[in-house]
């Protein structure tokens, strides 16, 4: 092939490109959605296609499990040990599991004690960091996001210390100081539920406060204004006034964060591993132990894969019924 040829399809692939102007914005996606699809979409994927298998520590990596269709879905939702229902001094025994419901109730649970925990602890911060008479604000809201810089088993890991069984634990030399008896914190179940909604709060609370001051700022003071015209208190203007006006923010970070709370897993696990005796297993916790534990990949995988549907159907249900979406297409 002689030079001159070489330059003229040069020339011609130039005048002639694969990928134009236009093409720009999909190839700068192309690398962030390889990586998407190799680190999570693929994983998700095999995930699913292990809950459908009976596959083990043993034959995982060899490929010599077998497909067992819905049996894992089988166990995991109606296997036993069944669940034992107790009301009002009544017994009787239901046909579901035992672990997967009291994972999956205790999870719901934990989301509920917790966006609340979080809501109502962020507002408040919120509304002293924007109150115009409280001295140093600037530096306050320096301070209130610390705990996003620090990492998070850290964090925990200083938690589960505060929440020691131990006479010399910070809650229990608290309880010392106002001559009461010290607590078992993490061997009682609503004791150590306590302290994993506590923890979870600390990790929340400074995501939370920067969005509901953000949407605190944009409150017009005209309607403060006009609402001390009309004699409204505190209480009142705070009902009728910021509660609208900052309603749609809360919403949103209410819902990211209650996803966040329900696929939990380094609280529970670091603080207890979801005890006692299982009975604080988060749905994340119980899959994975189930998984690496008992040496149950495919229940382990069924575990995960519900969890998923029920989170994704969670999010979409609050994003449709909050109005997240709308102007996104416009």
């Amino acid at each position: 092939m002689s030079i001159r040829s070489t330059f003229t399809r040069g020339a011609q692939a130039l005048e002639n490109p694969v990928f134009d102007r236009d093409d720009l914005p999909l190839l700068l996606v192309l690398p962030g959605l390889f990586l998407f699809s190799a680190f999570m979409f693929y994983p998700i994927l095999y995930s699913v296609y292990l809950s459908f298998t009976d596959a083990t520590n043993l034959t995982l990596f060899t490929n010599n499990f077998s497909f067992v269709g819905f049996e894992n879905y089988a166990n995991v939702l109606f296997g036993a040990p069944h669940f034992k229902l107790v009301l009002f001094g009544f017994s009787t025994t239901l046909p579901l599991n035992e672990g997967f419901w009291n994972s999956m109730g205790i999870s719901w649970l934990f989301v509920a004690t917790s966006v609340s925990l979080k809501v109502a602890l962020s507002i408040g911060i919120a509304l002293v960091l924007t109150n115009p008479y409280v001295i140093g604000r600037r530096y306050m809201r320096s301070l209130i996001i610390i705990p996003m810089g620090l990492p998070t088993i850290f964090t925990i890991t200083v938690w589960r210390g505060i929440f020691s069984n131990a006479r010399y634990g910070l809650a229990n030399q608290v309880l010392n100081g106002l001559h009461l008896q010290p607590i078992l914190w993490l061997d009682q179940r609503w004791t150590a539920f306590l302290a994993y909604n506590i923890t979870e709060a600390w990790l929340a609370y400074p995501f939370m406060v920067i969005i509901i001051v953000s949407a605190l700022q944009d409150v017009p003071e005209e309607l403060h204004d006009a609402a001390m015209v009309d004699g409204a208190g505190f209480f009142n203007r705070f009902l009728h006034v910021t509660l609208p006006s900052i309603k749609r923010p809360v919403l949103f970070a209410s819902i990211l964060t209650a996803a966040a709370s329900f696929q939990q897993f380094l609280i529970p696990y670091v603080m207890n591993k979801g005890g006692p005796l299982r009975q604080n297993e988060l749905l994340i916790v119980y899959g994975y132990r189930e998984a690496f534990r008992f040496d149950k990949y495919g229940k382990g995988a069924a575990i995960m894969t519900a969890t998923l549907v029920v989170i994704s159907g969670f999010m979409f249900l609050n994003v449709k019924r909050g109005r997240l979406a709308e102007g996104v297409d416009e």
